[in-house]
């Protein structure tokens, strides 16, 4: 079976990436049947034949998840079409004060409505 995935070049701790297709018995480093571009996680920085790859992918070949993603957010240029996340992510401690401050906030909201609902009435 054919796989497009990755082979990986550069030095310790520096990856980039070759994307390419072989067959899946074959080692990661391997001879591969073609190279469709190649991509840098650190810079972000890709340029793949998007049209070879979805003629490679009617034709059989099964991409990894990450050659998945890596087709499905590219322009037609070869280019990656990168969104950074607006999320960000927190730490168990800041978790957990964040949403302590919350239901402190949640409470105070509640207590100040009760006294609203008491004060019409004494008077």
């Amino acid at each position: 079976m054919l796989k497009i995935r990755l082979k990986r070049l550069g030095a310790k701790k520096n990856p980039t990436y070759r994307v390419i297709v072989i067959n899946s018995t074959t080692k990661r480093e391997g001879r591969p049947i073609q190279e469709l571009g190649h991509y840098n996680p650190k810079t972000k920085v890709m340029k793949l034949d998007k049209a070879a790859a979805l003629e490679w992918i009617s034709k059989g070949a099964q991409p990894t998840e990450t050659v998945a993603y890596l087709i499905k957010n590219c322009n037609e240029d070869g280019t990656l079409n990168y969104v950074k996340k607006d999320t960000v992510k927190l730490s168990k401690k800041a978790l957990a004060k964040k949403q302590a401050e919350e239901e402190a906030a949640k409470a105070a909201a509640e207590a100040a409505a009760a006294e609203a609902q008491e004060a019409p009435a004494e008077a």
